[in-house]
């Protein structure tokens, strides 16, 4: 089973910077983004986020979110103000760089080649199907990413033990109270 590319754990790491079962955001304000920006050198610090700029990351997360594979259905509008934000992010299409044809334009604002870094991650991701191994958690209170490394890409739950269990024990109190009602 292939380990997950930088690639792919980035955008791990980017979704899951917020627990939607706690509510913990780590990145809630635009300090705290820039914080986690420049700690993953996506920009050079000192690094100043706008509110404007704050809103874009976390509504490309929830469309990244949004693309991932679970079993709940898509939310179409999600992705639709994802691909909004990423209609401007200025990436270049180089011949120059083998296997690296996708970079982030240069010159523009750092929070902008934040930005464009992670829509190249996310192309990387989808372009050598990688994000048939990143999945969204099954349980629907969780929303966690985890990269899937079984042997058939069938693993649904981030944690079988937390909630493969809470799911399954769900399922069954179902069928028990429809067979005793």
């Amino acid at each position: 089973m292939p380990d997950p590319s930088p690639a792919a754990e980035l955008i791990e790491a980017f979704t899951n910077t917020v627990d939607l079962e706690s509510g913990d955001d780590d990145v809630a304000t635009p300090a705290e983004l820039a914080a986690w920006l420049t700690g993953r050198s996506l920009a050079q610090p000192p690094l100043a986020l706008t509110e404007d700029e704050h809103a874009a990351f976390l509504t490309l997360r929830a469309g990244i979110r949004e693309a991932l594979d679970t079993d709940d259905p898509v939310e179409p509008q999600r992705l639709a103000l994802a691909d909004a934000v990423l209609a401007d992010v200025p990436v270049l299409v180089t011949l120059g760089t083998p296997g690296a044809p996708l970079a982030p334009a240069s010159g523009g604002p750092s929070a902008r080649t934040a930005l464009a870094r992670l829509a190249v991650a996310w192309v990387e991701v989808v372009l050598t199907g990688h994000i048939h191994r990143l999945k969204r958690c099954a349980e629907h209170t969780c929303g966690w990413v985890f990269w899937d490394s079984s042997k058939n890409h069938s693993r649904r739950w981030c944690s079988m033990r937390v909630c493969g269990n809470r799911t399954k024990s769900r399922r069954y109190a179902t069928r028990q109270r429809d067979l005793a009602g």
